[in-house]
């Protein structure tokens, strides 16, 4: 072969695209063939290197599979990965399964694998340099000054730093002991906590509601209003937050509908960002961690929320493992880079036990709320487990919606705080609730009625105001407002009890304006009635008309009108003696002006 011309390989001087960059492709195929035979040569090999030190792309698919494996407590093997491997449909990444039965015959000892993985870290780190150093010399081809190369130099030395101190190695974990100066001079009760105030920068909490409670749709209002810069909730605007908002529960067309119906559009999105079903791996494996930290990196999220997480997660929900998994994997991740999150979850059977599946799912998270509908689009936001305990416990909302035509108007949609009086007898704050004893008595009391007023005379009263109670509520409010009439001092008079229901939006709509008129299928954006997501019919039985002797007048069910806006009302609505939509009600503060209003 002395005919042969040996051609010199360029120098890096002299690079282009066809020189190779720096790696072992013996010692990867060692690793790979190790890790896919024990669990043993995964664990000590992660501690040196991370996937992407690994240059072969295949051997990355490998490697992901492996951990995914030992994620759900399976010890890997070859015909293992190769199944996982087709499940995913990506065998033919690997040769169609070629290259593994290549390298399960090559298998080390796992004694051996650590020695073959510092090899590749080493190559890592040289590629790592080759890249910058290619990075450096486009600059100076475009003619860059010398504060970009300075950016570009210091950008590459602190990322490396940060490898060293989160990456491989023991310096990782010395990384993770706290310097007592910084700590001690961090004030952590003045940090300001997220719009909304039902949590702060960096935590981790779960929301949990049954179906009917429309967890999405206040999440993705409330992230809306968070990523844009707006108030929530009575919340002063905060600046905008990047959010990235994962979501495998609702189609894309009910997203549209419900954010239209906010008032968003594609010019007020602010910094949210939304994945819609994303082919992301499930969130307690490795892989699918590794999947949500690089897609955090590219959206630049400061937080995260998962909708719903039952829908992104391989193990069973009643598995404990599972839920330790999902923060081993992802949650951890997220709350060390101080990434915080929001997972949405379904009650259980039970619901006094909070949200379904193991009890370990509580275990990591900061705060648990549970967001239940109480009827007539009213919300009750209750936490029910809390580690730091910094911020208010309950919320009481109202979601209002609007209709316009066969569409949910355009910023028609969303969720307020519910204002009540500080009245007597009413420290729960439920006298703005419709059918409770303490809006019995807020009732009464604005309308003028005698203390030492009976049941006749209250049932009769509230007749006339269209207010629907049961005899056994009526009972015990005339108890109390006798009890109260014994009392010198207190005044009743309709000036120490005004509306209820002030202004619950700045600069938004009047408590006067015309409300949601009663729509038969579809109860708020996105839903339709007898699916998950419709709140229920407020569970309040209506009012015997006349001087209460004996049932009142019902109205046709087939030909009933609204006594406020004159349209027709739902048969089931009607038949149970309601005679207006729950938008028109006049004790909600939200029916349309009358015409005495407009004189």
């Amino acid at each position: 072969m002395s005919n042969v011309r040996h051609i010199a390989h360029p120098t890096a001087d002299q690079d282009g695209l066809n020189r190779t960059a720096p790696h072992d492709a013996e010692a990867e195929e060692y690793v790979i063939s190790a890790v896919m035979h024990t669990s043993t040569a995964y664990n000590d090999c992660a501690l040196i290197i991370q996937r992407e030190d690994l240059y072969n792309r295949a051997h990355q698919l490998i490697w992901d599979t492996v951990a995914g494996l030992i994620a759900t407590g399976t010890e890997p093997h070859p015909a293992l990965v190769r199944a996982e491997i087709e499940k995913q449909g990506q065998l033919h990444r690997v040769d169609n399964g070629n290259l593994i039965y290549k390298l399960s015959y090559t298998a080390i000892g796992p004694e051996m694998a650590p020695a073959f993985a510092e090899r590749i870290a080493e190559t890592a780190r040289q590629r790592r340099y080759d890249a910058h150093s290619t990075a450096l010399k486009a600059a100076i081809d475009r003619k860059a000054d010398g504060d970009e190369l300075a950016e570009i130099v210091a950008d590459f030395q602190q990322a490396e730093q940060l490898r060293e101190n989160t990456g491989r190695g023991p310096s990782h974990l010395v990384a993770s002991l706290l310097n007592w100066g910084t700590f001690f001079a961090t004030d952590f009760g003045a940090i300001q906590l997220l719009l909304g105030k039902l949590m702060g920068p960096g935590q981790q909490i779960t929301l949990v509601g049954d179906g009917k409670a429309g967890k999405s749709l206040f999440a993705q209002e409330w992230m809306w209003r968070m990523a844009t810069g707006q108030p929530f909730l009575g919340d002063t605007p905060q600046a905008p937050l990047p959010i990235l908002y994962l979501d495998a529960e609702n189609g894309q067309e009910q997203v549209q509908e419900r954010f239209l119906s906010f008032g968003a559009g594609p010019r007020n999105m602010g910094e949210l960002r939304y994945a819609s079903f994303p082919p992301i791996r499930p969130l307690d494996t490795a892989g699918g961690g590794a999947d949500l930290v690089a897609l955090v990196k590219a959206t630049g999220a400061q937080l995260v929320v998962i909708d719903t997480v039952s829908r992104f997660i391989a193990g069973p929900e009643n598995d404990a493992d599972t839920w330790l998994n999902l923060y081993r994997h992802t949650l951890l991740p997220l709350k060390r880079d101080r990434i915080a999150s929001i997972r949405l979850d379904h009650f259980g059977k039970d619901k006094e036990r909070g949200g379904r599946g193991s009890s370990a799912k509580t275990q990591d998270v900061d705060h648990v709320w549970e967001l239940s509908a109480q009827g007539g689009g009213i919300l009750s936001l209750k936490r029910t487990h809390t580690r730091t305990g910094i911020g208010p416990d309950n919320f009481t909302l109202l979601r209002q919606a609007q209709r316009d035509g066969d569409n949910w108007k355009l910023g028609g949609t969303r969720h307020v705080l519910m204002t009540y009086e500080n009245e007597p007898g009413a420290p729960s704050g439920l006298a703005a609730m419709p059918g409770t004893v303490e809006h019995i008595i807020a009732t009464l009391d604005r309308a003028g009625v005698p203390s030492d007023a009976g049941n006749r005379a209250v049932r009769q009263k509230l007749g006339e105001l269209q207010v629907a109670a049961r005899n056994d509520k009526i009972a015990e409010a005339v108890k109390l407002r006798k009890a109260r009439s014994d009392s010198p001092g207190i005044d009743v008079s309709p000036e120490a009890f005004p509306d209820p229901l002030p202004e619950t939006f700045p600069g938004e709509r009047s408590p006067r304006s015309p409300g949601t008129p009663e729509t038969p299928g579809q109860t708020f954006p996105g839903n339709t009635g007898e699916q998950p997501g419709t709140p229920t019919v407020p569970h309040v039985p209506p009012s015997k008309r006349g001087n209460g002797e004996g049932p009142g007048e019902q109205a046709d069910p087939q030909n009933a009108l609204c006594t406020i806006c004159h349209n027709p009302l739902t048969a089931d609505w009607a038949s149970r003696g309601y005679d207006t939509h729950i938008g028109c009600d006049p004790t909600t503060g939200s029916h349309p002006p009358t015409p005495d209003d407009a004189a």
